[in-house]
């Protein structure tokens, strides 16, 4: 069994996609449009502008994966109970990828060392995902 995050956005996931690369370091190896999809259950629900949103993509860091996706059946929301956390080896890598999606976020614990982390940040980024960017107590 794999348990895979799952992120859904209102009609920004192909720049979520992107920015999510560039930050983690991650590799875009899937991205299928309801346009290309062509999926009967959604199609009758598109509107014209939504039909280049983001059916289905995958980004892949290492062994692991995150699926993104655009709904176009339920109004999007911002969640602050559930999130993501990113593990780095040093506090230089905690920096950069907050650098790149900080533009635009809401900082929940600003950067700092913690009893657990040598250096940790938690935010909501402009796509109304929420993060915590950490690293272990002791950087390697």
């Amino acid at each position: 069994m794999e348990i895979t995050p799952t992120l859904n956005f209102g009609g920004q996931c192909r720049e979520a996609l992107h920015a999510y690369a560039e930050a983690f370091g991650g590799e875009i190896t899937c991205l299928i449009t309801y346009r290309d999809a062509n999926d009967p259950a959604y199609m009758p629900l598109l509107k014209e502008d939504q039909l280049d949103y983001i059916y289905h993509a995958e980004l892949r860091f290492g062994e692991r994966r995150i699926i993104m996706s655009d709904h176009v059946d339920i109004a999007f929301t911002t969640c602050y109970s559930n999130f993501l956390t990113i593990m780095y080896d040093t506090k230089e890598e905690v920096q950069r990828a907050y650098a790149l999606l900080k533009e635009g976020s809401k900082t929940i614990y600003p950067m700092e060392a913690t009893p657990y982390s040598a250096c940790r940040v938690a935010f909501v980024d402009r796509f109304g995902i929420r993060w915590g960017i950490m690293t272990e107590q002791t950087e390697r």
